[in-house]
């Protein structure tokens, strides 16, 4: 295995001691140390992950949103390797830190998902037995007021998954025109009085900027008062980072390109957090998994050429009443897996 994993070559973040040895994973840190790191994230549906995908000795995985390191590790922990990426600088050093006890067994790389052939294709890596994405915004993230994911509290309208991409949310904000800013808020959060909130926000921008979390949500919120319990702000704030970082495109790019790195039998799991995401993976999954493929104007079914998949999750997986308890994050989530054919 030690020639499939690429140390020290490509864009990996650079690991101390990460050489050969067997297959073996290393043990577990303990539970308490994990929680004591800066950047503890409670990984979602974790439990359902592992089974669906299978991990063991011998098999190696790619894990396309590293985050806190959460999933990684509980695939480390089974005894698999682990090449895993994610464009966020600061989740890459504290997940790196996390998972030191597996450095035979794990590398990560910076990038976006969606450029994982071409960065995986220079380390060597030419196919995986799982692939996992966790399309969602992580707990640290949220909670760090300075990169503006949460309007629960006030600083800099950003919103940038990675803080080296050039346009921020305030950049978005501040300078698209109305029609614009109506079709984001609508295509993207679904929002009802996406109109309303567009014309709001260029005319409190003639003011001057609209620079932090707070200021927006305000406008917002009175734009659009609050109905029910969910802050009028919350659907906003999702069609800014969806735009902001791309994500449907991104997310479109990974499906497309992800079953020509499965190995036969090898399985993908997408975790998504909101429809316009879920429907984009069970469009695609059902599509790549359809024996035939047929429309209205043929007179039968053709063969389809692109079907590479079995469904393994027929219906998405969700978070159990306990584990939504313990992460009200978990709510939200929606798991689908799908399995490479032979070839």
């Amino acid at each position: 295995m030690d020639d499939l994993m690429p140390w020290g070559r490509g864009t990996l973040v650079t690991r101390e001691g990460a050489g050969g040895g067997g297959d073996a994973p290393e043990p577990a840190p303990p539970e308490a140390a994990t929680r004591n790191l800066p950047f503890y994230h409670a990984p979602v549906l974790l439990a359902e992950v592992v089974a669906l995908l299978q991990p063991a000795p011998g098999k190696l995985f790619f894990d396309g949103t590293l985050g806190g390191g959460g999933h990684s590790e509980a695939l480390l922990q089974h005894g698999a390797r682990v090449v895993a990426m994610d464009q966020d600088l600061h989740a890459l050093k504290h997940a790196s830190e996390r998972l030191k006890p597996y450095a035979t067994q794990f590398c990560a790389l910076r990038g976006n998902f969606r450029h994982f052939p071409q960065i995986v294709d220079e380390t060597g890596v030419s196919g995986f037995d799982g692939m996992l994405v966790d399309i969602g915004v992580s707990s640290h993230q949220l909670d760090d007021a300075a990169r503006g994911f949460s309007f629960m509290r006030d600083g800099p309208l950003d919103l940038r998954m990675d803080t080296e991409s050039p346009r921020t949310a305030a950049d978005m904000v501040n300078t698209e025109d109305e029609a614009e800013l109506m079709r984001i808020f609508f295509e993207y959060g679904e929002e009802p009085n996406a109109r309303r909130i567009a014309r709001a926000i260029v005319k409190a921008r003639t003011a001057g900027p609209i620079r932090t979390t707070f200021q927006l949500a305000d406008i917002v919120a009175a734009a659009a008062p609050k109905r029910g319990k969910r802050h009028p702000a919350t659907l906003v704030f999702q069609a800014l980072r969806i735009a902001v970082n791309d994500e449907l495109a991104a997310l479109h790019d990974f499906l497309a390109a992800a079953p020509r790195w499965l190995k036969p039998g090898g399985r993908l799991a997408v975790i998504s957090f909101h429809s316009l995401e879920d429907r984009i993976v069970k469009q695609t999954l059902q599509h790549l998994a359809a024996p035939f493929i047929d429309r209205p104007e043929w007179p039968e079914a053709r063969k389809n050429p692109d079907c590479v998949l079995k469904l393994i999750t027929r219906k998405p997986v969700q978070a159990t009443s306990q584990e939504i308890e313990l992460n009200p994050r978990a709510r939200s989530a929606v798991l689908r897996v799908a399995e490479r054919l032979p070839a």
